[in-house]
């Protein structure tokens, strides 16, 4: 039963706090971005790793909103390194600008957190033209990883520090449609599932994570891909499941502080996978509660992780 669950093989649990795993853990002299870094687990990520002494960025849609945790973490930690740039996810053209002006700074590039997303939306389409949660949850952090992927290369070849794409998936990723991933109905309004649109983009955070640990150990490169549950966390991503609010709302509210994890638990798995030395060389694995999990067979399918790939960069074009 949930209430009993033991520590995992790395001696964390659903309960561990993103403090907790990365205790004694010294981030100094690694920069890091976070998408999604102005609320929820991308916030706490955010303020454990600047707590732990990394340089971090924050890609926030709301700079209004970024700048006020900026101000909150370094009230909280007066020798956080932490600054907010704008980056909207669902904008290739923001997309493109944040990873620009980034890479222009000159600064190196060490972990790559792709956090933020949307989750179960009504049917919309991005600024793209493209279905809205997998635009967001998967198109925009597939764009911002290639984009970024040179400066990491680099950053690893010359620093001889182990580099860490970390991308936050779903055990949603198991509710999707049946073919996976509907790449000749992406935009189709008419068979859309907000449930299973959702777990469709979640799905193809695994695939491209796996496809790209065999695209970078083909290379070489220093530098680790892996995808992660964050656990079924209370925050404003469930605003679109019930529409209109109902009793259903109400009642999940009250249960979430029994089954739920906090912000803090929550966080912990992206930290222990962006930090923890037992994860050094691990790449193109799946993890929950801070420990290996298993995925469905679909998200280990190679053939659909390259089918993808391409897809994802014809879009991207």
């Amino acid at each position: 039963m949930w209430l009993f669950r033991r520590p995992g093989p790395s001696g964390f649990s659903q309960y561990s706090t993103a403090e907790q795993v990365t205790d004694g853990i010294d981030a100094s002299g690694l920069t890091a971005i976070v998408t999604g870094g102005s609320s929820g687990i991308g916030r706490e990520t955010a303020r454990v790793l600047a707590l732990r002494g990394a340089n971090v960025v924050m890609g926030v849609r709301n700079m209004a909103a970024g700048k006020q945790v900026q101000e909150s973490i370094v009230t909280e930690i007066p020798t956080a390194k932490v600054k907010a740039m704008e980056l909207d996810l669902n904008s290739m053209e923001s997309v493109r600008k944040f990873a620009s002006d980034f890479n222009s700074t000159g600064q190196s590039l060490n972990l790559l957190i792709n956090n933020a997303g949307i989750m179960m939306t009504p049917f919309m389409l991005s600024k793209d033209k493209i279905e809205l949660q997998f635009a967001t949850n998967h198109l925009g952090h597939f764009l911002l990883t290639h984009l970024l992927l040179d400066n990491m290369k680099k950053t690893a070849r010359k620093s001889k520090k182990e580099g860490r794409i970390v991308t936050v998936s779903s055990e949603a990723h198991r509710i999707t449609y049946p073919e996976g991933i509907r790449f000749d109905k992406i935009n189709n309004e008419k068979e859309y599932s907000k449930y299973q649109a959702y777990g469709q983009s979640k799905l193809a955070n695994i695939l491209h994570a796996n496809e790209l640990t065999r695209q970078l150990k083909e290379e070489g490169a220093e530098i680790t891909a892996n995808s992660l549950h964050p656990g079924v966390i209370s925050t404003n991503l469930f605003r679109h499941i019930f529409t209109p609010p109902s009793f259903a709302e109400g009642f999940v509210s009250k249960l979430s502080s029994c089954v739920m994890k906090n912000v803090e638990q929550g966080a912990a798995t992206t930290c222990y996978v962006a930090l923890h030395p037992d994860v050094k060389g691990v790449s193109g694995e799946y993890f929950s509660d801070s420990n290996l999990a298993k995925t469905t067979e679909m998200a280990k399918d190679m053939d659909l992780a390259k089918r993808l790939w391409e897809f994802s960069s014809n879009l991207i074009k």
